[in-house]
């Protein structure tokens, strides 16, 4: 990514802040209405960023602010507590909670692309097309500049946390949804052997690997609807 002002940079922590938070409010709260209160009572359920600070200080304030400086880009990590036993007790329910995480950050981009869309319908916004930095863009000094660069960051970042979260493979949120398709049996062994922490390192190579040759052609067809 080119060089960025230091507001942008101090956007795009803002803009990463909330979009954690975000995603790890949804695994809490969709866990507490499945019978999981651990989250709540950690405050987690809840869009004020403090309490998943609190949890995650690295992953949450060193990792983006150190990042931003040497790349640009913030990167970073949060968690959502839970209940073991409740998770093998209820692997649906357990399912449910982790997909809801990378499912928030895409409603965040569909509800973005919407407010883009609308701008340009108004004449508000005009395209800018430049996915990492500024997808539409508004006449300097207006309201509609500020916002086109909000809307952009908000729907890159938020569809870039959905599509790696969403990816299958422990321990992703994605790896979620296998036992939908399975029997408590299955779930339990799958869990047993996904889990441990080399088949997680193997995960995080792959994905590694995988990310840019998904999002990219993803956020480009995403785009389309704008044009």
């Amino acid at each position: 990514m080119h060089m960025q002002s230091p507001a942008l940079l101090f956007g795009w922590f803002v803009v990463f802040i909330f979009s954690v938070t975000a995603h790890e409010a949804a695994h809490a709260w969709v866990a507490k209405m499945g019978g999981d209160r651990t989250a709540y009572v950690g405050g987690q359920v809840s869009l004020n960023p403090i309490p998943h600070m609190r949890r995650e200080p690295i992953g949450m304030l060193l990792f983006p602010i150190l990042s931003l400086i040497a790349m640009g880009w913030p990167i970073g990590y949060a968690s959502a507590p839970f209940d073991p036993n409740w998770a093998d007790r209820y692997p649906k329910r357990a399912a449910y909670m982790a997909l809801a995480g990378p499912f928030s950050n895409l409603v965040i981009a569909l509800l973005c692309l919407l407010g883009m869309w609308i701008g340009l319908q108004t004449g508000d916004f005009g395209l800018a097309m430049q996915p990492m930095v500024q997808i539409v863009s508004g006449q300097q000094g207006t309201l509609a500049y500020g916002l086109s660069y909000l809307l952009s960051m908000l729907l890159v970042m938020n569809f870039l946390l959905f599509i790696f979260n969403i990816m299958p493979v422990p321990p992703l949120d994605g790896s979620g949804v296998l036992p939908l398709f399975m029997n408590a049996k299955q779930t339990q062994r799958f869990r047993q052997i996904a889990y441990t922490p080399a088949f997680m390192l193997i995960g995080f190579v792959i994905v590694w690997k995988l990310i840019g040759v998904i999002f990219w052609p993803s956020l480009l067809f995403l785009l389309q609807f704008l044009e």
